[in-house]
């Protein structure tokens, strides 16, 4: 009788198959963590702007509130109106138009004295899901239908209750 070295090819098709049975069940739950965290960073990052925009205007009184442009800077920076320092400038340019951390980030100031800052996700459902909005007040309001717009109207969207 020969020693057998090695295994079966059904041995070997049950592991795999249990390997696979395993990813099926662990790979959902590792993407909705992750969507978790990057819409967690989108609010961090929303209360980081409002913080901006209310040491912006307190800086420049004459100058409204700022874009997002304006309240970033490339290094070596020197604050001033045009280019504040106040945040930095992965964000001042919403990293080259790709995004941070699954979502894009935009500031509108439609009138003097307003500002509407908002966190979309880039690829809704699968780097978030909700989008978010702040205006003046510095409340985060969340859009659950992930909208690409979320300027308009943000005041009336519920709030995270921060």
């Amino acid at each position: 009788m020969r020693k057998q070295k090695g295994f079966s090819l059904i041995e070997l098709l049950i592991v795999v198959a249990i390997i696979l049975i395993i990813a099926a069940i662990a790979i959902p739950n590792l993407l909705r963590a992750r969507i978790a965290a990057n819409e967690s960073a989108a609010a961090s990052t929303l209360r980081t702007l409002n913080t901006a925009e209310v040491s912006y205007i307190t800086a420049y009184p004459a100058s409204n509130y700022g874009l997002l442009a304006v309240l970033g800077g490339a290094a070596p920076c020197v604050p001033a109106a045009a280019s504040a320092c106040l945040i930095d400038n992965t964000l001042a340019t919403d990293n080259g138009g790709a995004g941070k951390s699954g979502y894009h980030a935009d500031v509108l100031t439609p009138a003097a004295g307003q500002y509407t800052a908002t966190e979309v996700p880039i690829a809704i459902g699968s780097t978030g899901v909700n989008s978010f909005c702040s205006v003046e007040d510095a409340v985060i309001h969340k859009d659950a239908a992930g909208a690409k717009d979320t300027h308009a109207g943000c005041g009336g969207m519920p709030s995270l209750g921060n």
